[in-house]
């Protein structure tokens, strides 16, 4: 029997869980895993937001208004993962790689064994052009059934609001996305499984630099033609590069592409699609990230996708663009334009 089959078994009972990261994705998460019955830990940096989640249930911080389910929390990560047999990993995708390093020692000693590790994270690793869960799985040393992702149209402030949503659990192990997706099934949290892990990754990765450029056009004005092209082009883009990766091009009709490439786009709870606005109406992006708020994940990661598909020769003339306006070296009342003049050719050429 596997490490991860024992895992699963437990399950029955009720799981303890680690949930790295307090910002409003993590503490929602967690929420959702308490709400389905697992003991939950979240672990952060803030002392304060840690407490009051610990002593009230409540991270005012980041989802104010929100009582939370019973649920521990700490700011010591030996305490948030001793016994885990799941590891949540949501913190910004780009101090992922130092902040599991520095763990990866407890991860191996204090957890549970064979704990599965699963990312909620939404990115591609500056320099690396590494997609997350290829970030965790290096980092900590770990085989590919006890990493997993879940992504989905899974806006926090809804979901902590407990709104019906669903999401998909991808693992190149079916036994491993089937025991994340029962840790975290509720009367509002539908997961389904999918073991195209490279596909949904990239779906939750690309579709921020989509919402940017859905922000950038509704901040001057634009209305939903604009919108609806951008949204099914940067379907197209995201097809492109996971196809060429060896994605399965099912993934992108599903919940993780198109869903969530609808929800970020559309909505004004999405970070990006915030700081886009901000931009659109003319403000720095210096100025739209403090406008913002949080984590606008595809303000870098852009740059890794461009590169990524770059590396594999995939055309993405949207995230390219977006790439030029937050540089500064394409003015943004000309990113339409650029779009608009490439060369004529069938819709579904390529």
């Amino acid at each position: 029997m596997s490490e991860v089959t024992k895992t699963v078994g437990t399950v029955q009972g009720q799981p303890k869980v680690a949930v790295l990261g307090a910002g409003s994705m993590g503490t929602t998460f967690a929420m959702v895993l308490a709400d389905a019955g697992c003991e939950v830990t979240l672990w952060g940096r803030d002392a304060a937001v840690l407490d009051a989640v610990d002593r009230t249930h409540r991270n005012e911080k980041y989802l104010p208004g929100v009582q939370l389910p019973p649920m521990h929390g700490t700011t010591d990560p030996a305490t948030a993962l001793r016994g885990a047999s799941i590891v949540v990993v949501s913190v910004p995708s780009q101090v992922a790689r130092a902040t599991l390093e520095s763990m990866k020692h407890l991860v191996h000693e204090v957890a549970a064994p064979g704990a599965v590790v699963v990312s909620l994270m939404k990115g591609v690793e500056l320099g690396t052009d590494k997609r997350m869960t290829q970030v965790m799985a290096e980092v900590l040393e770990l085989p590919d059934e006890r990493v997993a992702v879940v992504s989905g149209p899974n806006l926090a402030p809804e979901i902590a609001d407990r709104q019906p949503t669903a999401t998909v659990v991808a693992s190149r192990s079916e036994a491993t996305a089937q025991l994340v997706a029962s840790a975290c099934s509720t009367g509002y949290f539908r997961p389904y499984t999918n073991t195209d892990v490279v596909g949904v990754e990239l779906c939750g990765a690309v579709k921020n630099i989509i919402a940017l450029a859905a922000g950038m056009a509704q901040g001057q004005g634009l209305g939903w033609n604009t919108l609806a092209t951008l949204i099914t082009r940067g379907l197209v883009e995201i097809t492109r590069l996971g196809l060429a990766l060896g994605a399965d091009a099912a993934t992108f009709s599903g919940l993780a592409g198109m869903g969530d490439l609808m929800a970020t786009c559309a909505s004004p709870l999405s970070r990006n699609h915030r700081l886009g606005k901000h931009v659109g109406e003319g403000l720095t992006l210096a100025e739209a990230i403090k406008a913002t708020g949080g984590t606008a994940e595809g303000v870098k990661s852009s740059e890794s996708v461009l590169e990524l598909a770059r590396a594999h020769d995939v055309e993405m003339p949207i995230t390219a663009g977006v790439v030029e306006v937050l540089a500064g070296r394409l003015p943004l009342s000309e990113l339409a334009a650029t779009l608009l003049a490439r060369p004529q050719k069938s819709e579904v050429a390529g």
